[in-house]
């Protein structure tokens, strides 16, 4: 009775110990390889699976989900003899369980050495600008390269990034102070090419302003042409009313500058009241003779019949009088004679 026992236990421990060799558990992301007496048979694929125990074994556990890989910091020498550290890190997939278990012994090593040297490689045939400036074509470079390198392992390397580079820090200071020089090499040549700008528009302008400053002196001088034949003709014609007409305007406007002038200089010394009185009278006159109908009409000009006109007095000699230099003389009316009056003015009776 006890042997009886003691093989059903031996048999019942026996059936447990096959079942936990027999059955096998692959997690999801996994594949296992199995070895018949040392030999690959099959990769069991995630799920729930049966081997024969005693007679085939899992060999390889591989994890089938995309890896990362940190590369170690490294010197690298650059093709213009600068020394900089760089480190970086690969992205890696296991795509066939077989060839990456029994193609390649430790297949991380593997992939790291493969990528450190391969990145000396191609950072060693670049200049530092060069290596500082296209990190995008340094890490297509070494995509390449590696990820054909490893393609025999079954292992797909789907992306490799440079980290960090570090120069040393004197070169990094001499590169810094280029910038500086560079920059305000730029400036200069920004502000040079203002100024050379500034400098043609305020030609262009300065030509502008002349050209139409000598536009308006044309149309000025034409209107005074135009005036002066108008004038001219009146003058021609018998009207000394115009010529009066322009000459007190031009002895209103004078005095009515030096009343303004901001100048404390200027002297307006007092004038006599009978000049002022004789200037007011005359264009009096000729605002008279203007309004006056044409003797040759028939219509009368209030009986006294056309009168001669007074000569134009001469002008005074520079120097006579008290207020000749800082005043101008006042301009004598043009009138007829009065009732009455004897001489060369007396109407011809």
């Amino acid at each position: 009775m006890m042997e009886t026992s003691i093989l059903v236990v031996t048999l019942v421990v026996l059936a447990i110990v096959f079942i936990v060799l027999s059955v096998k558990l692959v997690p999801q992301g996994w594949e296992f390889t199995v070895e018949r007496f040392g030999q690959y048979t099959k990769t069991l694929t995630p799920g729930l699976h049966l081997i024969v125990p005693f007679v085939e074994r899992v060999g390889q556990k591989l994890n089938m989900m995309e890896q990362v890989l940190d590369v170690p910091e490294q010197e690298v020498i650059t093709r213009d003899n600068a020394m900089v550290k760089v480190d970086g890190v690969v992205f890696y997939q296991v795509h066939d369980a077989p060839k990456a278990a029994y193609e390649v012994r430790q297949l991380e090593l593997a992939i790291l050495n493969l990528t450190m040297t391969n990145l000396r490689t191609v950072m060693g045939s670049m200049d530092l600008d060069e290596l500082l400036s296209q990190r995008d074509q340094i890490n297509a470079q070494l995509l390449t390269v590696v990820d054909l390198a490893t393609n025999p392992w079954g292992v797909k390397v789907t992306r490799i990034e440079i980290k960090d580079i570090s120069p040393p820090r004197d070169l990094v200071e001499s590169m810094g102070r280029q910038m500086k020089a560079e920059r305000d090499k730029r400036a200069a040549i920004l502000v040079a090419q203002g100024e050379k700008q500034a400098t043609i528009l305020e030609a262009e302008g300065r030509r502008e302003a002349a050209w139409r400053d000598a536009e308006a002196r044309e149309r000025l001088a034409e209107a005074e042409a135009r005036a002066t034949t108008l004038v001219s003709e009146a003058i021609g014609a018998g009207g000394m009313g115009a010529v009066n007409y322009f000459i007190a305007q031009k002895y209103v406007e004078a005095l009515q500058s030096l009343a303004v002038a901001p100048n404390q200089k200027v002297l307006l010394l007092p004038m006599e009241t009978t000049g002022v009185l004789g200037s007011l009278a005359g264009i009096a006159e000729i605002a008279k003779e203007a309004l006056r109908p044409d003797p040759s009409g028939g219509g009368g000009g209030g009986g006294d019949g056309p009168r001669r006109r007074a000569p134009s007095a001469p002008p005074a000699p520079p120097g006579t009088g008290a207020a000749s230099a800082s005043v101008m003389p006042s301009i004598p009316p043009i009138t007829g004679p009065e009732p009455g009056a004897t001489g060369p003015w007396a109407t011809p009776s």
